[in-house]
């Protein structure tokens, strides 16, 4: 029984776990890596083919984001998860797949012109709609047996929509071993979802430390905050525009306008509010197709009185190109809500090309801005940024509402500790920058008087004796190599992936007759004897 760390591994992108049992191996979570990596991630140990289920903690694509591609790879196992977590990821996985497709048609282009080597993409949509097809939604509390050995509960993590926290309860040989993956631990007293509920107790912890070592301080109201800068910029006559991440983000918003709106707190309340993304658009119709299981008790409240909690007169939902180009033709004061919420792509840009260079227009910021972002710039005060190869200035009055964050902060990670109901014998931190994870671990382990670990990606731990098996490699990424990492050697990586599905494929032909094995080994001679041929 051993439990190895793939991804998020002093990192906060990426995340993905294996626990191997009684000859059977499950992931929790397939994340994809996102912006700028600091270590190399170890290689998955086993083939694809070899992977019996995969256990998701929640929507968000750093946790689910490479489930088309283990797909693509041939895991042909359950993806067990949530309801709305299934229903996001439907959209959230497409959309992610237009998204790879779309750039390997873009850097084709240049490779054909530069006569390199075409460029493969990660996944495709076709990928995509396989792994939707392998979804096995559950419900929160309910008990699913995973494979022999192995069972699993799901318990709200208030994080996003169907977010989870993961107790596994594993036996091999006899002996019976509790986990907890705490999936990202969401802030508390957020819009429509709850927040995490009391962990159960477990033998191993595995905790995420994004917010670590920092506190969210006091907590503003924001309904008053965004009340002040809508009245402020409509009186001079000009539009808000927010960038925002589609899932989770744009839906709270909206519940902020819908009680600003309901409560006559802005003149002219009939303001229009345009949600420009076609992947957010999507997002607020599963937010709001009636998923009680998920929403908090003053949402349930809104919704016994017949309110939808996120929609009101006056939203426009934007789907086409046509229909985003519009909302720059509407002379009225107006919020418009876009992706992507660090204004690095979609069409938010389109929206600060026309309304940053206006005095009376104003750009609220909802979340982290990474460094080296246009959002970021924005926030540090740049006089003018590049758009679309033009460089526009900076007019408008640039804002933060501080403070909205879906992450637990370093106490309110530690306050979910302090709920378990016994110590564990071991914590793991990981889904943190590289200093955080050793500093919450430090913390957590001092507080709670217990061994307390922030693993690398490669160390496997025995889960029976509690002892470190393996050691991973650390090894640093260059800045100038981690531009585009990821993708660097995707037609390299997936010769590797075809080679240990082949050797997989060998080790179970055990059973077949004799004949068949010679035929099969004969093909396996003959392509190496073409390869050899043309070194």
């Amino acid at each position: 029984m051993k439990l190895k760390f793939l991804g998020a591994a002093h990192e906060v992108t990426g995340s993905c776990s294996l626990l191997s049992i009684n000859g059977k191996n499950i992931l929790i979570d397939c994340g994809m890596e996102q912006g700028e990596d600091i270590y190399e991630n170890c290689e998955l140990p086993v083939s694809a083919v070899d992977i019996d289920a995969v256990l998701l903690t929640h929507a968000h694509i750093d946790h689910s984001g490479m489930l088309p591609a283990l797909v693509a790879k041939g895991f042909k196992g359950n993806i067990i998860c949530t309801y709305a977590t299934f229903k996001l990821c439907e959209i959230m996985l497409r959309d992610s797949a237009h998204i790879q497709e779309f750039e390997a048609q873009w850097r084709n282009r240049k490779a054909q012109r530069a006569g390199l080597e075409p460029y493969v993409p990660v996944y495709t949509l076709k990928d995509a709609e396989a792994a939707i097809k392998q979804f096995s939604p559950v419900s929160y509390k309910e008990t699913v047996e995973v494979c022999e050995g192995v069972t699993a509960r799901f318990t709200d993590a208030g994080h996003l929509l169907g977010s989870s926290s993961i107790n596994i309860t594993a036996e091999e040989n006899g002996i019976k071993r509790t986990l907890l993956f705490s999936g990202d631990l969401g802030n508390i007293d957020r819009p429509l979802i709850r927040d995490p509920q009391t962990p159960e107790a477990a033998d191993y912890v595995i905790i995420e430390s994004t917010y670590g070592d920092r506190l969210h301080g006091d907590r503003p109201d924001y309904v008053e905050a965004l009340t002040k800068i809508l009245n402020d910029t409509f009186k001079r006559g000009g539009n808000v525009v927010i960038p925002s991440f589609a899932v989770g983000r744009t839906q709270e918003l909206l519940y902020l306008l819908r009680k600003i709106k309901e409560d006559n707190l802005v003149s002219p309340c009939d303001f229009p509010v345009f949600v420009d993304s076609p992947l957010a658009t999507e997002a607020t119709g599963i937010y709001s197709s009636g998923l009680t299981d998920y929403y908090d008790e003053e949402t349930l409240e809104l919704l016994s009185r017949g309110i939808d909690p996120i929609k009101f007169d006056d939203l426009r939902l934007s789907v086409t190109s046509d229909d985003s180009k519009m909302i720059n033709f509407d002379p009225r004061p107006k919020v418009i809500l876009s992706a992507s919420g660090m204004c690095e792509a979609g069409r938010i840009r389109h929206h600060l090309k026309h309304n940053l260079w206006r005095k009376d227009s104003t750009i609220l910021f909802v979340g982290y801005q990474a460094e080296g972002t246009v959002g970021r710039k924005l926030i540090d005060g740049a006089s003018s940024v590049k758009l679309f190869g033009e460089e526009i200035a900076v007019n408008a009055k640039i804002e933060t509402l501080h403070g909205i964050s879906g992450h637990a902060d370093r106490d309110m990670l530690l306050s979910w500790l302090y709920k378990l109901p016994e110590k564990p014998k071991h914590l793991f931190v990981n889904h943190g920058n590289d200093s955080v994870c050793d500093y919450f671990a430090s913390l957590a382990g001092e507080k709670l008087e217990i061994q307390a670990t922030a693993p690398y990606s490669g160390d496997e731990f025995d889960l029976i004796t509690d002892e470190c098996t393996a050691k991973g490699k650390i090894v640093r990424i260059e800045k100038a190599q981690s531009q585009g990492r990821i993708r660097a050697n995707t037609v390299y990586a997936r010769l590797l992936d075809a080679a240990k599905r082949l050797l997989s494929l060998v080790q179970r032909s055990k059973e077949m007759p004799n004949k068949d094995m010679a035929k099969f080994a004969d093909q396996i001679t003959s392509l190496c004897d073409k390869m050899d041929s043309k070194r």
